[in-house]
């Protein structure tokens, strides 16, 4: 099969949506008992619990074959370093790590460090293609 992309560039990419509906759970205190019997949940941070979704997500799972480059900040408070580096090393991305960096690049430090990252990548694959 052909595939139309060649390469992936994630910035903050949320690599394991089970892990963050669970960290959404405990937060809300609820539990798959309760979110299964409901079926939905609203939370008070505006986020809603769904039992559908979270079976969706648990029967099917990322398959990723692309060569990847990731970028990610050190402070993101959706996924953590651990999950990160476990996806990258799982599916053979680099992975690039922004000190004090957050989740959402949107500073004018962070837009920055992203161009020069996206720069460089783009080298980085111009140079493999030759």
């Amino acid at each position: 099969m052909k595939h139309l992309l060649t390469r992936a560039y994630f910035i903050s990419p949320i690599v394991d949506i089970e892990r963050v509906i669970c960290n959404m759970m405990l937060l809300a205190n609820v539990t798959e008992e309760d979110l299964s019997k409901k079926g939905i949940i609203p939370t008070d941070f505006g986020e809603t619990l769904s039992w559908e979704y979270l079976c969706y997500v648990r029967n099917h799972p990322i398959i990723w074959i692309l060569p990847t480059s990731i970028l990610y900040g050190d402070h993101d408070s959706l996924t953590s370093i651990e999950t990160m580096s476990s996806f990258a090393k799982k599916h053979a991305a680099s992975l690039t790590v922004m000190k004090n960096g957050e989740h959402w690049f949107h500073s004018e430090k962070e837009m920055q460090f992203l161009d020069s990252w996206i720069t460089d990548q783009n080298l980085r694959e111009e140079y493999r293609r030759r």
